[in-house]
């Protein structure tokens, strides 16, 4: 399959500077960039956002045409393929979130009354933006925020709770977890349920706080990535896979393929499950396709971190 990373000649624009501070007390920390360097075609919608490094290219499925940004991290791409939500870091160490419009190539940066934020995800209506952020008491929350950059709020925002790696449960609802328990918040922010992850998928699975979990098929599937089966001496340990659970009967089914470690998932809201993995020596990653029966093709020769839109 032709390597999306190699780029149309499209014609080359000047370097968007942004600057990565949240707060407006910060004169002396230094300047980030995140780089839009090729021009979109005018009217074409976008498919695919993933990691090359530290660029991220944004990408239609067939190859055609692309976008590319330098300097940024953590793409998300929207539903509707027309903007792209990704990581800036400065060189204290900050991360702050910013939405580029892949067709006017506009940028804007999300607030969130911190200096670490990151990891956004888009509601499926492209409405509503959620996030990882850390608080002034030094606790992982989940932000969201509306798409034009009103309305933030910190979902469970009183308690001491440390909660990772929101996904969407449905338009009204996001999930996020403690390593421990899967919370279900509305968006009022409210913690709406708890459910023990050693209940909710069993004993054999170990659990990172950048594993995720994904409601699918009507809300009757979990897509969730973890740590199982014996350990690899190239990785140190267990590989990273991706399974589905049945919600009703809580049967697991292994989605990735046997001897792959997997570094990211992500599932659209139209049931499509991306994620980027590895084979022995595990030295480069490919990204792939797969439907809930676990039909997987290749879409990307290189690459990591992917995010699709609706079809």
């Amino acid at each position: 399959m032709t390597k999306l990373y190699s780029r149309l000649a499209l014609a080359i624009i000047s370097c968007l500077a942004i600057f990565a501070s949240c707060t407006s007390n910060s004169n002396d920390q230094t300047k980030s960039t995140a780089m839009l360097d090729t021009v979109s075609l005018s009217g074409k919608n976008f498919a695919l956002a993933y990691q090359d490094g530290q660029k991220i290219v944004a990408t239609s499925i067939d190859t055609m045409k692309q976008i590319s940004f330098g300097g940024a991290t953590d793409p998300s791409i929207s539903p509707d393929g027309n903007k792209l939500a990704y990581t800036v870091s400065d060189s204290t160490g900050n991360r702050s979130i910013w939405v580029a419009d892949l067709e006017n190539k506009s940028q804007l940066q999300l607030h969130a009354d911190s200096k670490n934020y990151y990891g956004a995800v888009w509601s499926a209506d492209g409405t509503n933006i959620a996030f990882s952020v850390l608080n002034d008491k030094n606790i992982w929350k989940i932000g969201l925020v509306k798409h034009d950059n009103t309305g933030l709020i910190i979902l469970d925002s009183q308690s001491n709770i440390n909660v990772s790696s929101p996904t969407w449960k449905s338009e009204n609802e996001i999930v996020a977890h403690d390593l421990n328990n899967l919370y279900t918040f509305n968006r009022s922010g409210k913690i709406t349920d708890t459910k023990r992850l050693k209940d909710l998928i069993g004993t054999n699975y170990n659990i990172a706080s950048d594993n995720s979990f994904f409601y699918a098929d009507k809300g009757d599937k979990i897509i969730f990535s973890a740590y199982s089966g014996n350990a690899m001496p190239e990785l140190h340990g267990k590989a990273n896979v991706v399974f589905s659970m049945d919600v009703s009967s809580k049967g697991v089914k292994q989605i990735s393929p046997v001897g792959m470690n997997v570094s990211n998932l992500f599932v659209t809201a139209d049931d499509r499950i991306f994620f980027s993995g590895a084979e022995k020596p595990f030295t480069q990653s490919k990204i792939y396709v797969s439907d809930l029966s676990g039909n997987i093709k290749t879409v990307v020769d290189k690459g990591t971190n992917p995010t699709g839109a609706l079809k």
